[in-house]
């Protein structure tokens, strides 16, 4: 565990906290690792939500799925990134979405309840600890806030350039990378692949975008 503390002292749910009272938090919370192959299931639609998870490793995304077999990409996270917090801190703990590692990775898994709760030695820390949770649930709420925007757009175009605009502004560079590929992507959007490639293509043919797998770049328009 000691060898990902330089990480989890750099994520903004453990800002404030010395990697001292780091080792005595994550015991506080009965925090444990797994590991998990590519492709493994973290959490299923229908699991109690009883553990957030915090990636040491690898990458993991939220998908939502009907009974169809459709699937809506709402999240990649990757390494010092958290997930599951916005269902264990809701009134409603059964899971929704489904949680899968895109690669192989180690997960590290913090009980809800004593993550939001001050703990019977009433720790400094831990009160710091729930002070952080609050700032990243408004965070989380801003970031859902954008994708409705991005989705509310009618075009398959112009939900790409929103979404791209997006990441421009997040990179503070008109050049990125994104974290998907060209079908999960169109599964984020959610928009038929093909148009969307044929879209990507067309902002290229029209001088507004560069584009090399999942670097982008977008250029100066006149």
């Amino acid at each position: 565990m000691k060898n990902f503390y330089p990480l989890l002292k750099k994520m903004p749910l453990f800002n404030g906290i010395n990697e001292n009272e780091l080792s005595g938090l994550l015991q506080c919370l009965s925090a444990k690792t797994k590991k998990f192959d590519k492709m493994a299931t973290v959490f299923m639609v229908g699991d109690v939500s009883s553990f957030v998870g915090v990636v040491l490793s690898g990458a993991v995304q939220v998908v939502k799925e009907d009974f169809l077999g459709n699937r809506t990409i709402l999240a990649k996270l990757e390494a010092g990134e958290l997930f599951g917090e916005a269902f264990a801190c809701g009134k409603n703990h059964i899971l929704p979405v489904n949680v899968y590692t895109v690669e192989k990775s180690e997960i590290l898994m913090i009980n809800y309840r004593k993550m939001i709760t001050t703990c019977t030695s009433s720790c400094v820390f831990h009160n710091k600890l729930i002070e952080n949770m609050l700032g990243i649930l408004a965070d989380k709420n801003q970031m859902l806030n954008q994708k409705i925007e991005i989705l509310s757009r009618r075009s398959t175009r112009e939900k790409l350039i929103a979404y791209l605009t997006a990441q421009a502004q997040k990179a503070g560079s008109s050049s990125f990378i994104i974290p998907f590929n060209r079908q999960e992507l169109a599964d984020y959007l959610c928009v038929d692949r093909s148009a969307m490639t044929n879209e990507i293509r067309k902002l290229r043919e029209e001088g507004i975008l560069q584009v090399e797998r999942n670097h982008f770049e977008l250029l100066q328009h006149n």
